[in-house]
């Protein structure tokens, strides 16, 4: 390798697979061709070639964190195979540097009539551990998966998570260098992927990790670098939270040009049977409260100031432009405009929008999210208002009213988006990604994303 700091070069790779059209296909390209060139005419071929990896090349550095993100049948898992060593490039090279421990393919590496104790000495022996290293760590193995006495049952009677609590148990406990991982954690319940997010971040301050993800927050939020994989080849990489955007702007497009249609009369229905009526949610008694100790905070210099910028017509954005974005501002509940805010403290989000064409059925949402994209609340009017139908020309206007949370400091983005149809069924208009800056200084939120007002705090003795 060209530098002492590259665990993972990937040059020039290509993956090709023959796809027969008819079972005997296969065997005509087995005799026909070599019959053929025995009497030295030209070979027919009785395949396509798909070709699922196509050219990549990249460098990933030793303590980096590295998401891969794209559609399914982008090519995906098959580079995480050929750089773990279990496919065999069609052109190209990979370059590895450390111990590689990875969790592919959900069960992959597990005999499934070996018991539980067995596949984890196998699999830890050939991931590079001894036998007497394995019996020094097996009790932590078995401690991590939690999969109880089924460690002595055979792999085939598990279900889905507990074969990934065992090979994520493994993987954990053989001092690798780099991790590989591949969405298997998607099956897993709520308190292991906790467990498993722990060690990740333990395991990042030293290691490097190469991980797979649909979830664009967390290719932000974890990744230090992030690569979008499209039809085998790179399409982007560089900053997650760049990568992030336009990866899910694409699905945005491919959506839309996939239905292509007006929105039917059918759609119209379902976006307007939960409104029908004045209000679809039962009417709840607004009771207000602030934060016991906020007297005391906003008199000190934990008080949570947050300040907003005017709203950026020109950020980056993207959908059809027939209904467009055209304002967003944080007022107080009287309706002023507001520059800066304390958080804690009640505030309306208003959305205001103008429409290049008649609209059904327009759906306004927002998300706030955090300087590395992670969304950290959000909602939007398909539930709980009445129906609009919008003439060509005429401006509308969204507001959500609700307690600002405490961010911890730092800058944070609002993102906006103006659809028509239904929640699941839409046609995105305009999607506008950092249309309001907010930057939060002092805070006395140490831990967490955000901090919420508490009705009340205590300390007492029993």
């Amino acid at each position: 390798m060209s530098s002492d700091e590259t665990v993972i070069k990937v040059e020039k790779l290509d993956k090709y697979y023959q796809v027969y059209e008819r079972p005997n296909d296969r065997l005509k390209q087995f005799i026909i061709p070599r019959v053929k060139r025995l009497l030295g005419r030209n070979a027919q071929n009785y395949f396509r070639e798909f070709k699922a990896l196509n050219n990549v090349s990249f460098e990933i550095k030793k303590g980096e964190t590295v998401g891969i993100i794209g559609r399914n049948g982008s090519g995906k898992s098959t580079l995480l195979q050929i750089i773990c060593g279990t496919l065999t490039p069609t052109h190209g090279k990979v370059e590895t540097r450390g111990r590689i421990a990875a969790l592919l393919e959900l069960g992959s590496g597990f005999n499934p009539e070996f018991t539980g104790r067995e596949n984890v000495y196998l699999n830890a022996t050939v991931l590079g551990l001894s036998k007497e290293e394995v019996a020094e760590r097996f009790d932590k193995i078995v401690e991590f998966a939690d999969i109880g006495e089924f460690i002595d049952q055979p792999v085939k009677t598990y279900s889905s998570g507990m074969s990934v609590r065992l090979a994520f148990a493994v993987i954990a406990h053989v001092d690798a260098d780099i991790l590989i991982i591949d969405e298997a954690l998607a099956v897993g319940d709520a308190f292991f992927v906790q467990k498993c997010m722990r060690f990740l971040r333990s395991f990042m301050e030293k290691g490097t990790v190469l991980f797979v993800s649909h979830d664009s927050s967390a290719i932000t939020n974890l990744c230090s670098h992030a690569i979008w994989l499209q039809h085998g080849e790179i399409r982007q990489q560089g900053i997650p939270k760049e990568v992030a955007e336009q990866y899910l702007e694409a699905q945005f497009e491919a959506i839309q040009k996939e239905t292509e249609k007006p929105v039917s009369q059918a759609d119209k229905k379902v976006g307007t049977q939960f409104s029908t009526d004045k209000s679809p949610v039962a009417e709840v008694e607004k009771e207000d409260y602030h934060d016991m100790r906020r007297d005391f905070i906003n008199a000190s210099p934990l008080r949570n100031d947050i300040e907003l910028f005017s709203f950026n017509p020109d950020a980056a954005s993207f959908g059809t432009g027939q209904a467009k974005i055209i304002d967003i501002g944080l007022k107080d509940l009287q309706g002023k405009s507001l520059t800066w805010i304390v958080g804690g403290e009640s505030v309306k989000l208003s959305i205001t929008c103008f429409a290049d064409k008649p609209l059904n059925s327009p759906i306004v949402g927002f998300y706030l999210k955090d300087r590395l994209g992670q969304t950290l609340f959000g909602d939007n009017t398909y539930i709980g208002t009445s129906a609009l139908n919008i003439e060509k020309g005429e401006k509308f206007n969204a507001k959500f009213e609700f307690r600002m949370p405490t961010l911890p400091p730092g800058q944070y983005s609002l993102c906006a988006a103006l659809a028509e149809g239904t929640q699941a069924d839409h046609v995105q208009h305009h999607w506008v990604h950092d249309g309001l800056i907010i930057n939060s200084h002092s805070s006395f939120v140490v831990t967490g994303l955000v901090g919420i007002p508490m009705r009340n705090i205590e300390l007492e003795l029993m």
